[in-house]
């Protein structure tokens, strides 16, 4: 059972009742992240994350957490592009205690200077283990090599100087702009009465502050640019990437299902070439990303750097034959299985299903409809994932991005 409501504030709540189950996942959404920061505020979306959770009028920031523990109750939160998540999972019996917990720190957060200064050194940590962190590190840097130094572009975690010079005021500013109502969703998933749902998401977030809402646009450009960051490593590690579709296209499942056979798993075209036959990799594989514009589709390697250019090479080939033969009805019919599979699996796990109802319903603003996506999946043919593999699968002008003990840059 799925229900809706929109709170008297303009918070949209969505509740998907998981009966048999003894827990609940509640999470509450906010439209924003990396792609909606300006150059100043690069990073405040993620350190505000870590900021909610430092002390609100009645509880300090060990309070906090030792009353999730009370509880035996999870908590956590994360920060994307466009969006930011702070959820909590606990048994059915905890969840109206669990979820005030959450809404106290989300909407009541005091961000104490001590606190900050503290925070700001655990960012900033965060950051060097991204930089030491070669895979990550390669596929922010292909970020940027596609969409360039702002929106999509952005790494999560912002540039050291910004961390260290964001102030209190800073993020103030950025809550009354972002954290508004109309830019929340609030999202149960398992074993809660709706009516419970809604009254404890009510009491919370009935008469949240308006704030003073700015619904900004984003700059999105794909640029397919080359990076190359030289680090005296043992591995390499390089990525393509090129534009797919939006997270709205009506061709999202062929394009899903393209990715699945070139570097979706261990039976997929990348795997069993690169790694298997040749044993160029340890890790090969490809992926996709969608948003509200545009899309990317990458393919990532990590190798030994005296084999990097065989690599890329297995790579490129890879993707050309692909594009040459077509997939294979069996490739199609595993492809199509793993889709469904996996859109079934996640129905069974409430923290996936408070994730998906909520991103839905701040995206697209509907409920998310499993029974038509999985006929959606079910009426693909092989034809429509050909069409996606001829229009799609260009990398021609792909963005690049590389890290190594290499000599030069790792391009398509």
């Amino acid at each position: 059972m799925i229900e809706t409501k929109l709170l008297p504030s303009g918070v949209r709540v969505i509740v998907k009742r998981m009966e048999g189950l003894l827990s609940v996942t509640m999470g509450i959404l906010v439209g924003t992240g990396a792609a909606y920061e300006t150059d100043a505020e690069d990073g405040i979306s993620h350190f505000i994350e870590h900021m909610q959770f430092k002390g609100t009028p009645t509880r300090t920031a060990f309070a906090i957490s030792d009353a999730f523990d009370a509880l035996g109750a999870q908590v956590n939160a994360f920060t994307g592009k466009d969006m930011t998540c702070y959820y909590t999972k606990a048994t059915s019996d905890h969840a109206g205690e669990a979820f005030r917990l959450l809404a106290d720190l989300f909407l009541n957060a005091t961000f104490p200077e001590e606190e900050m200064v503290r925070e700001k050194g655990v960012v900033l940590e965060e950051i060097n283990m991204d930089e030491d962190s070669p895979e990550d590190l390669c596929l922010d840097l292909l970020s940027r090599a596609a969409f360039g130094p702002v929106a999509y572009g952005r790494n999560i975690l912002g540039p050291a100087a910004n961390v260290e010079g964001f102030t209190r005021e800073d993020i103030l500013r950025y809550k009354r702009a972002r954290y508004c109502p109309q830019n929340t969703v609030i999202s149960f998933a398992g074993n809660i009465g709706i009516e419970e749902a809604f009254a404890l998401a009510g009491e919370a977030f009935g008469t949240m502050d308006a704030g003073a809402f700015e619904d900004r646009r984003k700059d999105v450009d794909f640029i397919g640019e080359t990076i190359f960051r030289k680090k005296s490593i043992e591995q390499a590690h390089f990525a393509f990437g090129i534009p797919t579709v939006d997270r709205g296209a009506r061709n999202l499942p062929a394009v899903q299902l393209m990715n699945s056979v070139l570097g979706g798993g261990m039976s997929s075209r990348l795997f069993k070439r690169v790694r298997e036959e040749l044993g160029l990799a340890y890790s090969v594989y490809s992926y996709t990303s969608h948003y509200a514009e545009t899309g990317l589709l990458a393919v990532y390697a990590g190798v030994n750097p005296k084999k990097a250019e065989a690599a890329a090479e297995a790579v490129r080939e890879t993707i050309e034959g692909l594009k040459r033969e077509g997939l294979s009805a069996d490739e199609f019919i595993r492809g199509r299985e793993q889709l469904k599979s996996g859109n079934i699996f996640s129905q069974e796990n409430t923290s996936s299903q408070m994730l998906l109802y909520g991103r839905n319903l701040l995206y697209f603003g509907e409920v998310y409809d499993f029974e038509k996506r999985m006929a959606e999946i079910s009426a693909l043919t092989r034809d429509d994932v050909m069409a996606v593999i001829e229009s799609g699968l260009n990398f021609e002008g792909a963005a690049s991005a590389s890290v190594g003990n290499l000599k030069k840059a790792i391009v398509f």
